[in-house]
């Protein structure tokens, strides 16, 4: 068995397989993820965002460790922990109940990489 991939090696790995192309932007699924993707789009010549804009998701500790700082989507992790707490909380009240869907709403961070 493989032993799993870090989001770091897996941005890399990603990455790698697409700077041949002629990308305008890149959206990468995790913020921890763009600190293996600038590595390869700097290796391969590309400047953020002269040449490539990057945008992660998530706006943790690593969107403002990157050089430059990442433009990220934040998503509204408290609201959506304890919105989690409280349908448990009714979930084990009232077993069998309906599911209901939650939407949460996401914020564009504007940064210097994009």
């Amino acid at each position: 068995m493989a032993p799993p991939q870090t989001d770091v090696h897996a941005g890399h790995e990603v990455t790698s397989t697409v700077t041949e192309r002629d990308l305008d932007g890149v959206f990468i699924a995790s913020d921890l993820m763009v600190l293996g993707t600038l590595p390869v789009l700097l290796r391969a010549g590309s400047g953020v965002p002269s040449d490539v804009a990057v945008a992660g998701f998530d706006d943790n500790s690593a969107a403002t460790a990157c050089d430059p700082p990442l433009t990220t989507v934040r998503q509204p992790v408290e609201k959506m922990a304890a919105e989690t707490a409280r349908l448990l909380r009714k979930q084990i009240g009232e077993p069998g109940g309906p599911s209901p869907c939650v939407l949460f709403q996401p914020a564009l961070v504007r940064r210097q990489s994009a």
